[in-house]
């Protein structure tokens, strides 16, 4: 039978054979797994059927644990069903997990293996939450590619149903579930062929049915319990030979053969690696190589790794073997050694122990780690493990792939080491989150792999910023299979689609000598030869590269395309690689474009045309000078003013040499400092606002909705106007608080993201010029320089005094320093903007829980922090625990500071008399309820840590640490609409229960925009969402009225962009009420489709329309004999 070939990735394969072998989907978005529930949503959205004839019912739960819960329940009621997931996710799982297969219940789980969050949260992929999981008592089957995961799917189902074992079918996160390979697509009959409905309806028949009733889930005894969980023995000892029949089976159906355990290499290997996961695609390759050049060298595939047969795997091993190396992708901290490794070791001492060890003598075995949280795993690396192997007494318990000085575990290995083939091409492609590139890469590989006879593989580089980050595609094509699971680093065609990253990034070391660059930059042909950095050009020229450049934002805005390269640097790849005849090439894009855009209309389409022909008339091959012209010398990556830890750690990272950093150089328990994004720089505007004085009303709007607190205003003395650049701009001040000061509005030029929120609430218009306000956009470049030493002398400034100004008027409020700053959030970000005015308010004071999302991202994620420090060193205190704990996490913090505060005021009056009855009586009776109130208690802190640090004695020294505890602190709970309205609800209701004085900040973009936007009970009615492909249909969860019921706690809705004046009030007033606050945020988000820069306006719309009324509720005015409620809105 022939098959049709597609090019999918990781997740589609396993979301395919399980929407077309369930009967249930229970769904939770978790990355990198959340594309397969999309895709099993949107296939029951669109009537797909499985292979019963039946259309899959999908719903998705508060949480993974609810996901799981759900799945036990309709598997006790006998449908077949599934659930996706990874990390985190997978252990809220794990209680569910140990019932399922307790009872001996047939499913499968998909699972794109990810790291567990420890010292710090990672999203990309290793084994260590499948790993978490063993003692369940489910199966787990590993797949190493895109083709294995689809055909591991199928297998997994068909065994689980005959072994009535429960299995993890895991693949590595990212690595795997988001590569794009062109696979052989299984059909329905190969599906109906491998599963039997006998075991179908025996699933079914052990089915709760009160028609013939029997009781599971029994309380039982010690009499009895040991007993009875034994009986489970004999179908694990049955399973490895099912799940083999199973591969077999397939086998004969697809004519694809798999074992339990897969040897590949040479027949009388003396050294081989033992390993599962994507790892091993890199690692066949290179025994390969090896074998060849005549080294007796394997290595064996673990498949089904749970549960483990010793049998099966010792008769997979070679007799010759003397040494082996096990490689595990997880770290198991404490332990004698990693999972895999123990299994080995048991394994082969078991066989030894009683005569079933069929090897010529028992071989040295040492085990490593490699690859966590998706770190490379090379075949460079691959035969630095296997040059190990050879010598006398290998090191065991090493690592591979990073550089250990502190515990030495490291390996050494030749990095240069390559095998990549002459005949792939291999592409890299250098774009900016949010520009298409990945896109238009991704229809590239799909007309090259389904258009023509090649293979073609595609991986993408992202880092975790939300939007403006770096993105890296790596493309191959060739006319065989491709098992290169690694980057490329000898590439053919390299293409630059901001110019800007020449300056950051060194793209063309990874050039092969005598390949195309391509390069969109914002200069003709005849001026951009002398606008590149000079080490590029010696590159260009010492790697003899073909030279091409294009204005694509140029021609982006002439063909009406906007800011939208993706379509233009897409044809320039295909006009200039040769990978396709260019007219078969660009028809192609042309096709693409119209299945692509055809539904958002003609026009779209024709623009995109129009793109297309526009591109190949403005693509120029540059002639290359015999010797490097350039005067233009790579900036350093931070101002030398940089603290010592930023110049040494998060420089290198942002450089992109993070791989290289050593052990040594790494905090031990995951502290990192903030304020670092400030020395960051990312210059992604193309454009950003310029001020203009005379029209200025001094309002304070743009710096209050600026997401990226990259535009502030300040006043300050007018003499300091005359050591100003000559740039620098200001004028009188407008009000009577701040007699005869200046006053300026500043943009960070370097930091700002061009968003336009800031034009687009300027309310001060030209009455000459129509269009033209206070602030307008303009091109970024021409204006860096002197805008940077502007910005520089802004910084400069003395900050106006906060007890001088009016900190409940928008105005007052941003003189207020923001202490959060810069961050990777998206340009004109609907969150950042009430973030960033928490820490204007409160920051100096603020601890701060953060619930794992956007916000947390955007907050916390390497290598720089947006959270900032005041002149005094003081800034917001931060943490993320998990996604669904914050609000207990941050109550936690709120018990802790009131005990310690307790624990202080009580050591204070024991020791009075040695401090000073004044000063204890100043201390403990400070009015703390205001700015004036807070520095007063300051300053008699501190004088009361100048006297302890003078005493000796025990409580004198405890009461010295405790000191810091006597000044006010405020607690903020910050989340987003995922959270607060699902996951974390029963903790966050807890809280607000607790009567405790928390602060709660519900950032409510009514979908989970950090994994996608998908549905959330945030979600409207009939809201199209991911998760949601025919529309909510259950109404949006009123989360403010439930927080009301309670009649004592505060509750606050607020809209930025429909009325900032109520917004600062609702702050104000939640962190001055002595007890629980929730104040929920409309956020405006990239995931709702819309322009961003009017973020603002549709903050508006939804007010003014009575969709999301804002409104005060404040039980401190029913004290008061007032109507605690007050509605901020008309409707």
């Amino acid at each position: 039978m022939k098959r049709k070939m597609v090019m999918i990735d990781g997740n589609e394969a396993a979301a395919y054979v399980a929407h077309k072998t369930n009967e249930i989907v229970a769904i939770y978005p978790i990355t990198p797994s959340s594309n397969m529930g999309e895709w099993a949503d949107e296939w029951s959205a669109r009537e797909i059927k499985n292979i019963w004839g039946t259309i899959p019912s999908v719903t998705e739960m508060q949480s993974e644990g609810g996901a799981s819960g759900a799945v036990h329940g309709a598997l006790q009621t006998g449908a077949l069903t599934t659930t996706f997931t990874a990390s985190q996710g997978l252990l809220l799982m794990i209680p569910n997990m140990f019932k399922i297969a307790g009872e001996l219940t047939a499913t499968v789980f998909h699972v794109a293996a990810r790291t567990i969050a420890t010292h710090a949260l990672s999203i990309f992929g290793d084994h260590s939450d499948v790993m978490a999981t063993r003692a369940t008592g489910f199966g787990l089957l590993s797949s190493n590619s895109v083709q294995e995961v689809m055909d591991f799917a199928l297998i997994a189902q068909a065994a689980t149903l005959k072994a009535r074992l429960p299995f993890v079918h895991f693949f590595d996160g990212f690595r795997v579930s988001h590569e794009v390979q062109k696979i052989e697509q299984l059909t329905d009959e190969d599906m109906k062929a491998m599963i039997d409905d006998e075991l179908v309806f025996a699933h079914r028949s052990r089915a709760l049915n009160p028609d013939h009733p029997v009781l599971r889930g029994s309380a039982q005894n010690p009499d009895v319990f040991f007993q009875a969980r034994e009986m489970v023995n004999k179908y694990y000892l049955a399973c490895p030979d099912i799940v083999q029949d199973a591969m077999d089976k397939f086998a004969s159906i697809t004519g694809r053969q798999y074992h339990l355990f897969d040897y590949v290499g040479a027949p009388d290997a003396e050294r081989i690696i033992i390993m599962m996961g994507s790892g091993a695609e890199a690692a066949s390759e290179t025994v390969a190589y090896l074998q060849a050049q005549g080294e007796k060298v394997g290595l064996l595939k673990v498949r089904l790794f749970r549960p483990f047969s010793v049998k099966h795997f010792v008769d997979s091993l070679p007799e010759t073997v003397k040494k082996i190396a096990v490689l595990d992708r997880t770290k198991e901290p404490g332990a004698s050694g990693e999972p895999m490794y123990m299994d080995i070791v048991n394994s082969l001492n078991e066989a030894q122990t009683d005569d079933f060890l069929p090897l010529a003598a028992m071989p040295r075995v040492v085990g490593g780690r490699y690859g966590l949280s998706s770190k490379e795993f090379t075949p460079a690396m691959v035969k630095g493990v296997l040059d190990e192997l050879k010598k006398d007494k290998p090191k065991n318990h090493f690592t591979i792939g990073i550089y250990d000085d502190v515990t030495n575990t490291s390996l050494e290995y030749d990095p240069k080491f390559s095998i990549e083939k002459d005949n792939v091409v291999r592409g890299l492609f250098y774009g900016l989150g949010s520009d298409g590139t990945v896109g238009a890469n991704k229809n590239s590989i799909k007309i090259i792999g389904e258009g023509t006879n090649n293979y073609a593989q595609g991986y993408f580089v992202y880092d975790s910023k939300k939007a403006g980050a770096v993105t890296v595609s790596h493309l191959r094509f060739g006319p065989a299979q491709i098992h290169s699971s690694y980057l490329i680093s000898n590439a053919n065609f390299i293409a630059c689609h901001q110019f800007s990253f020449l300056e950051k990034y060194d793209m063309l070391k990874n050039a092969r000598e005598g390949a195309v660059f391509l390069l969109n930059a914002p200069y003709n042909k005849d001026e951009v030869w002398d606008k590149i950095p000079r080490k590029v050009q010696q590159q260009i020229i010492d790697k003899k590269l073909k030279f091409y450049v294009i204005d694509g934002y140029e021609v982006a805005k002439a063909t009406g395309m906007g800011a939208r390269i993706n379509t233009i640097m897409q044809t320039c790849f295909f006009a200039i690689s040769g990978v396709l005849p260019k007219d078969e090439a660009i028809d192609a894009i042309k096709q693409a474009i119209k299945k692509t855009y055809g539904k958002k209309g003609e026009e779209v389409v024709q623009k995109n045309f129009h793109a297309v022909d526009q591109s190949l008339a403005n693509l120029h091959k540059i002639d290359i000078p015999a010797k490097a012209t350039g005067t233009i010398e790579m900036p350093p990556v931070v101002s030398e003013k940089a603290p010592e830890f930023v110049k040494n750690l998060t420089a290198r990272i942002m450089s992109g040499d993070g791989d290289d950093l050593p052990v040594s150089a790494f905090p031990e328990d995951g502290t990192f400092p903030t304020a670092t994004t400030q020395w960051e720089k990312r210059n992604i505007a193309m454009e950003i606002p310029v001020w203009e004085p005379e029209i200025c009303i001094q309002c304070g709007k743009c710096a209050m909705v600026c997401p990226h607190a990259s535009i502030r205003i300040k006043a300050f003395a007018a003499q300091y106007v005359d050591d100003a650049p000559p740039t620098f701009k200001s004028m009188d001040y407008k009000g009577k608080e701040l007699p005869g000061m200046k006053y300026n509005i500043q943009v960070a030029p370097e930091d700002c993201t061009g968003c336009g929120l800031c034009v687009d609430v300027c309310p001060a218009k030209d009455k000459q010029r129509i269009g033209f306000k206070a602030l307008n956009m303009a091109p970024q470049i021409p204006l860096r320089k002197q805008e940077s030493e502007n910005w520089e002398f802004f910084l400069s400034l003395p900050e106006v005094d906060r007890n001088e100004v009016k900190v409940d008027t928008i105005k007052g409020s941003q003189f207020l320093q923001p202490l959060f700053e810069f961050s990777g959030a998206c340009a004109g970000c609907g969150e950042t903007p009430y973030i960033k005015l928490l820490t204007q308010l409160f920051g100096d004071r603020a601890v701060i829980a953060n619930a794992t999302g956007c916000s947390s991202i955007y907050g916390g994620n390497l290598p720089t922090t947006p959270y900032s420090v005041n002149a005094e060193g003081r800034g917001p205190a931060w943490n993320n625990s998990l996604f669904e704990d914050n609000a207990e996490f941050g109550l936690g913090f709120r018990l802790s500071i009131d005990k310690q505060n307790i624990h202080a005021r009580e050591l204070l009056t024991e020791l009075a008399s040695e401090i000073g009855q004044e000063l204890e009586n100043e201390i403990l009776h400070a009015d703390q309820n205001t700015e004036a109130g807070i520095s007063e208690q300051r300053k008699r802190v501190e004088k009361l840590e100048s006297i302890l640090k003078d005493k000796d004695g025990a409580k004198a020294r405890q009461l010295l640490s405790l000191a810091g505890y006597l000044v006010k602190k405020s607690v903020w709970v910050v989340g987003g609409d995922g959270w607060a309205y699902d996951i974390g609800y029963g903790g966050l209701d807890h809280v607000l229960a607790s009567g405790k004085n928390v602060n709660l900040l519900v950032l409510d973009t009514e979908v989970y925009s950090n994994t996608g936007g998908q549905m959330s009970k945030a979600t409207p009615m009939a809201g199209v969402a991911k998760f949601a492909a025919g529309g909510k249909p259950t109404p949006k969860k009123d989360l403010a009225m439930l927080a009301m019921t309670y009649g004592y706690v505060y509750v606050a809705k607020v809209a930025m962009g429909a009325n900032d004046l109520q917004t600062l009030r609702a702050f104000l007033e939640a962190e001055a009420y002595d007890g629980p606050s929730i104040i929920i945020a409309y956020s405006h988000c990239i995931a709702h489709g819309f322009d961003m820069s009017k973020g603002m306006q549709h903050q508006k719309a939804a007010v003014d329309s009575g969709y999301w009324p804002i409104f005060r509720y404040n039980p401190g005015m029913a004290k008061e004999g007032k109507n605690p409620l007050k509605l901020d809105s008309r409707k």
